[in-house]
C-alpha cells in the first residue's frame, strides 16, 4: 500500500500516458535546491496546527528533521518515460522465485494463517499474494526515513496537506510505542512494513496479532499478515469466496474490459465463456466483471469482489492481477508454470527476475556501469539498454528488457564472453536504487506491441547520462577470476 488517490486510502497511481514506441530513456531530473529555513519555519507552523493535535512537543520536536530531503520531491515529481506492458509487469512480480518463496512462507506460517483466516476470513494465500507483492514476503521494507520524507513533502511542493496528516500520523505510531523510531523506513512517499501501510492506515487498521502489546509491522510478521486481512475484510472482502478465474472468450466474442460491470455467471454462461481450460464455470461467484488487461486476443478474467478489494489496497488492476496470479500459484504450490492458459498477445514476453539479473551482468561485462545487480530493471539499466540496443543497430531501441534482448545480449555474452568491450563515449553511472514503491505505483495499461527487433547499420553509442543525486557515494568495477565484473560500493572518504 502507498500513497492514496484523492478518492481512497490506497495508492496514488500515476499514468504516464506514452507508448513504448516513442520512449526516450531522460535521466531523473536533478533534485531540487530547498531552502532549510523555509523548512523549520514551516515546521514550526505545523507543531501548534490542527493536525498535530494529539502529537506531545517531545515526541515532535525529538524528532524533527534538521533538514529536508530533496530526494524525496524529485521522486514525487519524477514520472518516467517508460511503460510497462502488462506481460513485463507480471513477469517481473510472479516469478518461479517468487512462487516458491511464497510456499516456503506459507508453510514457515501456516499455524499463523490459520488463525488470522479464522479471525477474519480472509484466504491465507490471498493475504501471501499482498506480502509477496508489496515486499518480496518481508525481504524489500524500504529505505528512506519516514519522518524526513514526510516533513519534507508536507513542506514542499502540492499536496501537502495530504502528507500533513501523514507526518502526524507517522508521529502518533511511535508516540503510542507501537514502532521504534529506527524502525520508521520505508518507501519516499511514507509507506512502511512488511506489507506498506501508510501511517493513517496503520492507525485505521493495524492489528496486534502476536499479543506483545504492541502493532509492529516491521518486525511481527503475525502483525503485518493480520493488519492485512483487517484491511482486506475492511474493504469488501467476501470469506470463501475465490478473486475470479481465467476465462476463454468464445469466437466472435466481442465485450469491453469493465470489471466493474458485473454480472451474473449464468450470463457469462450464456455469452460462451469457459475456464481457460475450457470446463464450465464455477458457481462460486454470485457475479463477476470482465477484465481483458491486453484486450480480447490476450488472457481473460471474470473476477469478483474479492479482486475488487485487492485493488483496493493500490489502484491498479495490473497490481490486482499480480496478487491474485501469484495467490493461485502459491495455493497449487507449483511454480514451475507461472504463465496464464492463453498466451498474451507479444512476440517478445516479459523476463523474471533472475533473467533480469542476467541482463544486468552481461551489461556490465560489456562495459555499461549500471550498478547493482539486483534483478530491478530501473532507469539506469533501461538507459543501459537503451545505449546498447542504439550502439548495435538494434530497432527499436527502446530501453526494454524482453525475451528478445535477453537473447540478444545473455547469449551472445555467454558464447563469447566480455567481446563488446567498453564504449568509446561511455561513462560510468552511478546507481539510483529503485524505489519498489516508484515502480509499482505506476498504472499500467495494455497496449500489445509486436516489439519486432530490427537490426540497422551500427551507431556510435552516446554517453549514458548519470542519474543519482548522491554527492557522497560512489562505486569501482571489479574483475572476477573467471572474467566477469561487478560494482563495490565504495564510500567517500573510505
Amino acid at each position: 500500500m502507498r500513497l492514496p488517490s484523492l478518492s481512497t486510502l490506497s495508492l496514488l497511481s500515476i499514468a504516464v500516458g506514452l507508448s513504448l514506441a516513442s520512449t526516450a530513456q531522460a535521466a531523473k531530473p536533478p533534485a531540487p535546491d530547498l531552502s532549510n529555513s523555509q523548512f523549520q519555519q514551516c515546521l514550526d507552523g505545523l507543531k501548534n496546527s490542527s493536525k498535530f493535535r494529539g502529537v506531545d512537543s517531545y515526541t515532535f520536536n525529538n524528532y524533527r528533521p534538521s533538514q529536508p530531503d530533496p530526494s524525496v520531491i524529485q521522486s514525487l515529481n519524477y514520472q518516467p518515460e517508460f511503460q510497462k506492458d502488462v506481460w513485463d509487469y507480471l513477469s517481473s512480480l510472479v516469478d518461479k522465485e517468487r512462487v516458491e518463496d511464497g510456499i516456503r512462507a506459507k508453510r514457515q506460517w501456516a499455524d499463523t494463517l490459520r488463525k488470522i483466516e479464522s479471525r477474519y476470513g480472509v484466504k491465507a494465500e490471498h493475504v501471501l499474494g499482498v506480502w509477496g507483492v508489496e515486499s518480496n514476503f518481508g525481504q524489500t521494507l524500504g529505505k528512506k526515513p519516514l519522518f524526513e520524507s514526510l516533513a519534507t513533502l508536507s513542506c514542499f511542493d502540492r499536496r501537502q496537506s495530504y502528507f500533513q496528516g501523514e507526518y502526524a500520523n507517522a508521529l502518533k505510531i511511535v508516540q503510542n510505542g507501537d514502532i521504534a523510531p529506527s524502525d520508521m523506513t520505508g518507501s519516499w512517499a511514507g509507506a512502511f512494513g512488511q506489507t506498506q501501510f501508510m501511517p493513517s492506515t496503520f492507525l485505521e487498521l493495524a492489528v496486534d496479532f502476536d499479543g506483545d502489546g504492541r502493532r509492529d509491522l516491521v518486525n511481527s510478521v503475525p502483525d503485518a499478515l493480520a493488519s492485512t486481512a483487517n484491511f482486506l475484510d475492511k474493504r469488501g472482502y467476501r470469506s470463501g469466496e475465490p478473486w475470479g478465474y481465467e476465462v476463454k472468450l468464445p469466437n466472435g466474442f466481442w465485450g469491453a474490459s469493465n470489471r466493474k460491470d458485473k454480472k451474473s455467471i449464468s450470463h457469462w454462461r450464456n455469452q460462451g465463456l469457459t475456464l481457460a481450460n475450457g470446463s464450465p464455470l464455477p458457481s462460486a461467484l454470485d457475479s463477476a466483471g470482465l477484465l481483458l488487461p491486453a484486450g480480447p486476443d490476450g488472457p481473460a478474467f471474470l473476477v469478483g469482489k474479492n479482486f475488487d478489494t485487492f485493488y483496493s489496497y493500490n489502484a491498479s488492476e495490473n497490481y490486482a492481477l499480480a496478487i491474485a496470479h501469484l495467490s493461485d500459484l502459491i495455493t497449487r504450490e507449483d511454480s514451475n508454470k507461472t504463465d496464464f492458459v492463453t498466451a498474451w498477445p507479444t512476440d517478445d514476453p516479459g523476463i523474471s527476475r533472475q533473467q533480469s539479473k542476467e541482463i544486468q551482468q552481461a551489461l556490465l561485462n560489456a562495459g555499461y556501469d549500471i550498478g547493482e545487480v539486483d534483478g530491478i530493471i530501473g532507469d539506469n539499466t533501461r538507459i543501459a539498454i537503451q545505449q546498447y540496443q542504439s550502439s548495435r543497430g538494434i530497432l527499436p531501441a527502446d530501453g526494454r528488457a524482453g525475451q528478445k534482448f535477453y537473447r540478444a545480449i545473455v547469449g551472445n555474452t555467454a558464447a563469447t564472453g566480455n567481446q563488446y568491450g567498453q564504449p568509446a563515449n561511455s561513462r560510468p553511472l552511478n546507481p539510483a536504487p529503485a524505489d519498489r514503491m516508484g515502480q509499482l505505483i505506476q498504472q499500467q495499461t495494455s497496449n500489445p506491441t509486436s516489439n519486432a527487433y530490427s537490426v540497422q547499420p551500427s551507431a556510435q553509442p552516446t554517453a549514458i547520462p548519470s542519474t543519482s543525486s548522491s554527492s557522497n557515494t560512489r562505486y569501482r568495477r571489479v574483475t572476477n577470476p573467471d572474467g566477469t565484473v561487478k560494482l563495490v560500493r565504495v564510500d567517500e572518504g573510505s
